[in-house]
């Protein structure tokens, strides 16, 4: 569900627009957030259309980092973008710059401001973009662009589950526990779930394929796909059905010290709406929340 208002207070040949985009989203603020900010998630949305495909190369989702992709389009010179997190306020507002060059030719830069408000449990989003083309007029491009992409942002955002747990322990602690191969599989799953290890190999480019067994014997084939690895700040991996089975979801664990403690978030952007639907209604939130509990459990046992 999205509404949207694009203009522009520019007009004729200048160089500089000011753009604003309005979407209502059916997400509360805090999974809106995740999908806006979480590098897994922004893989999935930032290409306006299926003709382009993004190439993420850098993502640094805070305040000082960047994020660097290329934009390739079949027969065209890739297009590459610069943002930089200038401000990070969770579920209310970013700021990022944005710069748009190619083949070594800057073509624009530009500061996007995002403000994030709930909407009875939705989403009011609203993203202004100062912008100033410098070797071509990009505004009706940037129109176009930021429109397609953030219609697609609402779509990924109303099939993302958001997990959340803070562990009274060190990021290099929980960190330790999750990217460990011995220790992973002696926590993973909801209550009464134990894993039988196929192979296992915890490192961008590795795998990890598994059964969960359920306490009454019912076998769930797994195999998770590492694409990045940044040691204890965060994972990004694709879940599938069984080994090199379908796609059901792009995860994420994000790692944040907060006053000793760890703040671990947990993101999947499920495949389809349906798919978000079902596992909702078979209690994955609940279920996902009983696994942050076991391995909060296995962290201060030890």
């Amino acid at each position: 569900m999205t509404q949207a208002f694009d203009g522009t207070a520019s007009g004729g040949e200048s160089p500089f627009a000011t753009l604003t985009f309005k979407r209502r989203i059916a997400a509360p603020p805090a999974v809106l957030w995740e999908a806006w900010t979480a590098p897994a998630a922004r893989a999935i949305w930032a290409s306006p259309s299926p003709s382009v495909t993004v190439e993420m190369l850098e993502s640094d989702p805070r305040v000082g980092g960047r994020e660097i992709s290329l934009c390739k389009v079949e027969g065209e010179p890739d297009i590459r973008c610069e943002n930089g997190w200038l401000v990070l306020q969770p579920a209310a507002r970013s700021v990022n710059y944005e710069v748009i060059s190619c083949e070594g030719a800057t073509l624009s830069a530009a500061l996007v401001t995002a403000g994030f408000e709930d909407a009875d449990g939705h989403s009011r989003l609203v993203v202004t973009v100062q912008l100033s083309s410098l070797a071509q007029d990009m505004a009706a491009g940037y129109r176009e662009g930021f429109g397609a992409g953030l219609d697609n942002l609402a779509a990924v955002a109303e099939r993302t589950m958001i997990l959340q747990r803070v562990i009274k322990a060190p990021k290099s602690i929980v960190w330790g526990a999750w990217m460990n191969p011995e220790t992973l599989p002696q926590w993973w799953g909801p209550d009464g779930f134990s894993c039988r290890t196929t192979r296992i190999d915890l490192r961008a480019g590795g795998e990890w394929v598994f059964d969960m067994i359920g306490p009454d014997g019912t076998v769930f084939p797994n195999h998770h796909l590492y694409h990045e690895v940044r040691p204890e700040e965060r994972i990004g991996y694709a879940l599938l059905w069984g080994e090199n089975g379908p796609k059901h979801a792009d995860a994420w664990a994000a790692f944040e010290e907060q006053d000793g403690a760890t703040k671990v978030t947990l993101g999947m952007v499920f495949s389809t709406a349906a798919e978000f639907q079902d596992a909702k209604g078979f209690g994955a939130v609940e279920l996902g929340q009983q696994t942050l509990g076991k391995l909060e459990r296995f962290i201060t046992a030890g």
